[in-house]
């Protein structure tokens, strides 16, 4: 208890000192550019995030009834917004949630988002706080959240005033909603979500209860009907939507809503509570009920702009610039978005895949698993940093493996996806283990990492291709673009992790099992390309082999989203042993300097993340890393909404800035040494917790003559010479100091 007090006691201080952490943030960074990040407000880790909805179009003629072609309920470069959606996805690649709108307009009620949508202008955003003016109805708009609740206040002229709460429009690709106005003051209901890119069979509920600071002086629902309906009873309906005032009882259907309507003065303030829950409409009016502070929004927006201070102060940076401490806090920001909370206030959240009810006691559970991107360096970047959030997100992966029988692999609201490759929940559990971060259910989880790496493929739901790579040690190309080299190559790292932690468990046997299917990567080894190239089940590799294949993400036989030259370095756990394979150092720094020459490298992709830190298992060869990870930080980020290379994975590329500006990088989960590139700031100050590691603190020091120096000269770790471009977790987490003498 004691060290838990001085911790936060550690945290207030720093609180107080560094008040830059929300001033340097700028939440529409990545709100372009393929980003998917939004400027809504949110708290670290909320179920609930009140987000500006503009993807519609630039304006009503424009207007895309279809949203669902985007990822994102909000694009910087559209200014017709539709209301605000109170659960959404950030940094993802796929549509799901942006539901639960709610749109303030004035005059007539009307249900078209066609009609009622208004452009936007004045935007200003923080974290937990977004405002904006509602152009064609001259009202101010503000929005906060707490963690299951979302706040709006809606500052209205003069007349009749309205708020609708629109169920029919969102990402989603399911439709149909339940809406019950309970009285006039209170609403709530459900809607359908799912599909997450595409995917049928993932549809879950979404339940809610709205609150309104004063009594509405009228109030309604509203179906859309179909097209035939509508024109055989127009005088009843405008347009397809038909209205029900004062209508208390249930209306359900794929496009419904609900209306309260007030005559206010001049700048009168409408105050909108919203709880969420993905149990129960009873667990969501809990939520509201606890977490509400009863209409009080600048107090909700303060708290929230309190937790995102204590959130931030984990890392305190001096020295740089104003744009580059934005984009730093920007991205640490953003790695405290996903995954989130699900659970409600009293513990409850729907299982994985049965959705009965469970009650999660002793930690928080957290849905959100992008895995296949967050994997490589997103969760060894919670653990040093945030590791007791990072234990809780272990311990809901084992959890769910006890409620369907698999480990997650791309979890979404407790329903698996199964996007992208691999058996990517292995390395983060291995990663978190061997960081000291132990206390989980080990067995369970190593038992649950054995069946899906020896199961055969027709009763493996994660790993369907393996019968051949369990015989062969390879998966062969089936059908022309089968992404059976990225399926594989992401086994590898996988066993690789799996026999690190067999051996930290004493299992020698599985140890020499896993260790031999990691390394047989070498599989598809052509010496003719001198790199990997598809392999068909007769064992000859593919013919017509185009190494650039997959460009601009074009299909590409064998691989997914990349080409492969964005894989050929894709085996982090062996670069010595693919050292060899390419014929020496010399070679495999000629050809990795290639990548880079010839712009054959995608920043915005994770398959070859790591390879600017390759340089760094050459001795002399490593002031490429520091060249070339300076050069992409400056390229590739900005403090602008453009600012992040592409879609952020859930964080991904925001964690790869972070370590990058820091020094340091995990080139390979469940590898304990990070490499060392040249950090950007003068001073970077990571507070450890002492719950979980030694040290109080690790300090980053960077000596440099002018701004410019980037090439490290020395490295000296507590006051001795530090010998190596690579340094320990076990080392840094025992606290000290790491200084850098830098040059130009």
């Amino acid at each position: 208890m004691r060290n838990i007090i001085s911790f936060f006691i550690l945290l207030f201080i720093h609180i107080g000192s560094f008040a830059q952490y929300v001033e340097h943030v700028n939440p529409f960074i990545g709100s372009s550019n393929f980003g998917t990040t939004n400027p809504g407000a949110i708290v670290p880790r909320g179920m609930v995030s009140v987000t500006p909805f503009n993807v519609s179009g630039s304006d009503k003629n424009t207007f895309d009834k279809d949203a669902r072609w985007w990822s994102t309920p909000y694009s910087s470069e559209n200014s017709y917004l539709t209301g605000f959606s109170h659960v959404n996805l950030s940094g993802v690649g796929c549509p799901d949630l942006g539901v639960i709108i709610l749109m303030p307009t004035t005059g007539k009620v009307n249900a078209d988002p066609k009609e009622y949508g208004s452009l936007i202008e004045k935007q200003e955003a923080e974290p937990g706080y977004y405002k904006t003016h509602l152009s064609k109805y001259n009202i101010k708009s503000e929005v906060s959240a707490t963690q299951r609740t979302g706040i709006s206040r809606f500052t209205f002229p003069e007349g009749k005033s309205n708020i609708l709460l629109n169920l029919g429009l969102g990402l989603t690709n399911e439709t149909g909603a339940m809406i019950h106005i309970v009285n006039n003051q209170e609403i709530e209901g459900s809607r359908m979500t799912g599909s997450f890119c595409y995917n049928d069979g993932s549809e879950r509920l979404v339940y809610f209860v709205a609150r309104f600071n004063k009594p509405a002086e009228t109030f309604g629902t509203w179906k859309k009907m179909p097209k035939m309906q509508a024109e055989a009873a127009w005088s009843q309906t405008s347009g397809q939507y038909k209205y029900y005032k004062n209508y208390q009882d249930k209306i359900m259907g794929n496009d419904v809503g609900a209306y309260f309507s007030f005559n206010t003065k001049a700048n009168e303030q409408i105050v909108v509570e919203i709880g969420v829950s993905y149990v129960s409409i009873a667990n969501a009016r809990l939520n509201l009920d606890t977490e509400s502070n009863q209409f009080d929004f600048e107090k909700t927006r303060k708290q929230a702009s309190g937790d995102w201070h204590e959130a931030l102060s984990r890392i305190q940076v001096e020295g740089g610039t104003d744009d580059q401490k934005t984009i730093f806090y920007t991205a640490l920001y953003h790695t405290q978005i996903h995954p989130n909370i699900i659970n409600d206030v009293n513990g409850q959240y729907p299982a994985m895949e049965s959705f009965e009810i469970k009650e999660s006691k002793d930690c928080n559970r957290y849905t959100v698993f992008s895995l296949w991107d967050t994997y490589r360096n997103y969760h060894p970047l919670m653990s040093l940093v945030y590791p007791n959030e990072q234990l809780d997100m272990v311990r809901s992966m084992t959890d769910m493996y006890k409620e369907s029988g698999w480990l997650p692999k791309w979890e979404l609201n407790s329903r698996e996806t199964y996007v992208m490759e691999g058996d990517p929940a292995i390395p983060v559990i291995v990663d978190t283990y061997l960081r000291g971060l132990k206390d989980f259910d080990v067995e369970t989880a190593y038992e649950a990492m054995y069946k899906s790496a020896t199961t055969e493929g027709k009763n493996n739901k994660l790993r369907p291709d393996i019968d051949h790579y369990l015989a062969e040690g390879y998966v062969p190309l089936k059908e022309e673009f089968d992404n059976s080299v990225s399926h594989a190559l992401e086994y590898y790292i996988a066993d690789w992790n799996l026999a690190q932690f067999a051996k930290a468990l004493d299992k020698k046997d599985d140890y020499k099992k896993f260790i031999k299917q990691s390394l047989a990567y070498k599989n598809y080894y052509d010496t003719e390309f001198q790199m990997f190239r598809p392999k068909l089940a007769n064992g000859q590799f593919l013919k017509n082999f185009k190494p650039k294949q997959g460009e601009n993400f074009e299909p590409s036989p064998g691989f997914h989203e990349g080409t492969a030259w964005q894989y050929a370095f894709c085996v982090p756990h062996d670069i010595k042993g693919l050292s060899k394979l390419m014929g020496g150092d010399k070679a495999f720094i000629n050809k990795l300097q290639k990548v880079f020459d010839e712009d054959l490298f995608d920043m915005a992709n994770e398959p070859d993340i790591h390879y600017p830190y390759l340089f760094n298992f050459v001795k002399g060869e490593e002031w490429r890393t520091q060249k070339t990870v300076r050069n992409l930080i400056d390229t590739h980020y900005k403090n602008s909404p453009d600012g992040i290379p592409g879609n952020d994975d859930c964080g991904t590329l925001s964690a790869w800035l972070i370590y990058s500006m820091m020094g340091l990088y995990p080139v390979c989960p469940g590898n304990m040494n990070y490499a060392i590139t040249s950090p950007v700031f003068d001073k970077i100050t990571i507070q450890l917790d002492p719950n979980y590691y030694q040290g109080e603190k690790l300090e980053i020091i960077s000596h440099k003559k002018n701004d410019n120096d980037h090439l490290i000269e020395k490295i000296i770790w507590n006051g001795k010479k530090h010998p190596s471009y690579f340094i320990s977790h076990n080392k840094i987490t025992k606290g000290g100091r790491l200084e850098f003498f830098l040059k130009k």
